[in-house]
């Protein structure tokens, strides 16, 4: 697993408009070389916040959004539509004010489609199995950028400390009694996250500091999740500097003005 790079911005809505310009580079970086592109979303403030900027932003129109393939990296096991979906917010914040192709777009199941959310979870790892190529190291593709959020607790996606699904190789699983409601949510696994090419964790607010320190210190992903989420090729910290603030000096980090 790569080292984390740690990068430090001023406050939550400087981060949210950096993100999201970086993002830009990235996808249009991805597309010039290979065509397409593989985006996990994030949801949580910071996430959708990212996803405002980007659509407030003129550069989102250097990216081919018909070539983009979206997925999420957790959801709650809820109605479509409803607003606690991962996927409702991102369709208001983003995905309904660009040009996606609807058949690229791959939201994780919703409760009122008549399956368990076992099923459900396996019915979602069959699309990303689906979609992989020979060269992707999994049976999920080689996502270019997969963004997380941080929890104070120090969890990603879906997954809790000390939970069953920290320890599971499939890629995609359901998460019952989850601590944070709903308690029924549908998640990838950390051997699925750590295909990508890049995990970016994104985190703002005083908060999520002793989770971000824990999450880069030598804990391990049964106790912070966070600790396991890392990236083939990068793994970035996007911080805002409350978030930062109780990273020892022997991190190495860059701030922004």
């Amino acid at each position: 697993m790569t080292v984390p790079s740690v990068l430090v911005h001023r406050d939550q809505e400087v981060l949210a408009k950096a993100v999201a310009a970086r993002l830009v580079t990235r996808l249009v970086d991805v597309q010039t070389a290979r065509g397409g592109a593989h985006l996990v979303l994030t949801g949580g403030g910071v996430g959708i916040a990212v996803l405002e900027e980007l659509a407030a932003t003129p550069a989102h129109d250097a990216v081919d959004w018909r070539s983009l393939d979206i997925w999420w990296g957790d959801e709650r096991f809820l109605p479509s539509g409803h607003e606690e979906r991962n996927e409702t917010a991102a369709r208001r914040a983003l995905l309904d004010r660009v040009d996606v192709d609807p058949k690229r777009v791959h939201p994780m199941p919703s409760s009122d489609q008549g399956e368990s959310p076992e099923d459900a979870a396996e019915r979602y790892a069959a699309e990303l199995r689906a979609a992989t190529r020979p060269d992707d190291h999994g049976p999920v593709p080689s996502f270019d950028v997969l963004m997380l959020g941080l929890g104070p607790d120090g969890h990603v996606a879906s997954l809790f400390p000390g939970m069953p699904a920290l320890y599971e190789q499939r890629p995609v699983v359901a998460v019952r009694g989850a601590p944070k409601p709903p308690p029924i949510r549908l998640t990838l696994t950390l051997p699925a996250i750590q295909t990508a090419r890049e995990v970016w964790i994104i985190a703002a607010g005083e908060s999520k500091a002793k989770a971000v320190r824990l999450a880069l210190s030598d804990a391990g992903p049964v106790q912070v999740p966070a600790a396991g989420a890392r990236g083939r090729q990068r793994t970035l910290f996007l911080l805002d500097r409350a978030a930062a603030s109780e990273l020892p000096p022997t991190i190495g980090r860059i701030a922004s003005p």
